[in-house]
């Protein structure tokens, strides 16, 4: 739905099933009429599609492309961003790690968010811009050594270069503006503010400005304005919680270095207090969260910098004690506590007073993936949802 012609406010489709079309529309079916009813009756309601790379093949064929555009017109809801990080299953089976591969340095990967980009462009309405949020390159424990690091940066924007290639060519012939946002997380190639600016200043603006010049024919001042029109910054509020970086700090460093935010994630990251290793009710507490789908790293901030565990069971072999950690749960937006541990909603609401005052970003996907192996979760999917996005929609009203 749209805020006050300034802000489209959405959630993203990856919490419903979808390793293949026919599991993607009938989750679709089934919830999004009673989310659009419950949130926005009487407006048009915006949709963050995610599609697996298999349903994304299958929506490709025959006329099936055109039956969903006119499913969404007959219910009054649009496309205007998608999530393109995820490429497989991403329900019911161990995603872990798996969720970065294939990476940006193959050609799947480069090949299905391709595909995604021309359905969306298809799909976007007309004067609208659309967004593709994607994979922080690779997975950072899958390369071990600073010229593997390095290499497989330097393939990952080569790779992204050619995406914003197809990019410019979308808009010059059908004058769709879309974006490709890359999302840092924990343990991906890109993690904090520091990485995405050595990537885009070492890596994506010269191999970018390169392709750019040779293929168009332009200048290598018109080459980067492209590049950086077209190569934005996923905000994961999440994510970026868990690097311990104040959303302020991250948006001057992100203006002042030319990057666009083309799309914000509103999420919520498990904050514990304090970590006692014998701390038997903290430890309890966390073990509910212990689930073997999705990699749930956990932070904390020391002289030296970030700390990270690389998924509960490694924080569980902890002998040490610490002050606040954070854990990679994506909780509900609208609680800042789950028993004895708590939510980085604080972060979320910093991020809705900086926006409402500098408005830099038009697409906000509240993205809380895990309700089906959230502890004690009882309540009806589309009513969670609901409250979710009913929740952020009165904090950006305020």
């Amino acid at each position: 739905m749209q805020i006050d012609r300034q802000f489209h406010l959405t959630y993203c489709t990856n919490v419903h099933p979808g390793a293949d079309w026919k599991t993607t529309f009938a989750a679709l079916e089934a919830h999004l009429v009673q989310i659009r009813t419950a949130v926005s009756p009487n407006a048009p309601f915006g949709l963050g599609l995610r599609l697996s790379d298999k349903a994304s093949r299958e929506l490709d064929m025959g006329n099936q492309l055109d039956l969903f555009a006119d499913w969404l017109r007959a219910n009054d809801i649009y496309v205007f961003t998608m999530n393109g990080f995820p490429y497989g299953n991403f329900h019911g089976q161990p995603v872990k790690d798996q969720v970065h591969f294939p990476d940006w340095t193959t050609l799947q990967r480069w090949d299905y968010t391709d595909r995604l980009f021309r359905q969306l462009a298809y799909l976007l309405p007309e004067g609208m811009e659309g967004g593709i949020s994607t994979s922080p390159v690779s997975y950072r424990h899958w390369h071990k050594t600073e010229i593997d690091r390095d290499q497989v940066l330097r393939t990952g924007a080569q790779q992204m270069a050619k995406i914003a290639l197809q990019l410019v060519n979308i808009e010059t012939q059908t004058g769709k503006y879309l974006h490709l946002d890359i999302e840092p997380e924990p343990d991906g190639m890109l993690e904090k503010t520091a990485d995405v600016l050595e990537f885009f200043h070492r890596f994506l603006i010269p191999e970018g400005t390169e392709l750019l010049v040779s293929v168009l024919g332009v200048t290598e001042e018109a080459a980067k304005a492209l590049l950086l029109r077209h190569l934005t910054l996923c905000y994961d509020v999440c994510h970026f919680a868990l690097a311990f970086e104040d959303p302020q700090h991250v948006f001057s460093e992100m203006e002042k270095a030319g990057i666009r935010i083309g799309k914000i994630q509103v999420s919520a990251a498990l904050r514990i207090p304090e970590f006692v290793p014998d701390n038997t009710e903290i430890i309890s507490a966390l073990q509910a969260y212990n689930e073997p789908v999705y990699l749930h790293q956990v932070t904390t901030k020391t002289e030296n910098g970030v700390k990270t565990w690389s998924d509960l069971p490694e924080l569980f072999k902890e002998k040490q004690s610490y002050g606040e950690l954070r854990a990679h749960f994506h909780v509900p937006i609208y609680s800042e506590s789950f028993g004895v541990l708590g939510a980085t909603q604080r972060e979320i609401l910093e991020v809705v007073d900086y926006i409402k005052a500098h408005p830099i970003c038009k697409h906000l996907e509240v993205e809380t993936y895990t309700w089906e192996v959230l502890p004690g979760h009882k309540d009806e999917l589309s009513r969670s949802i609901s409250r979710e996005l009913l929740w952020l929609h009165a904090h950006l009203k305020e």
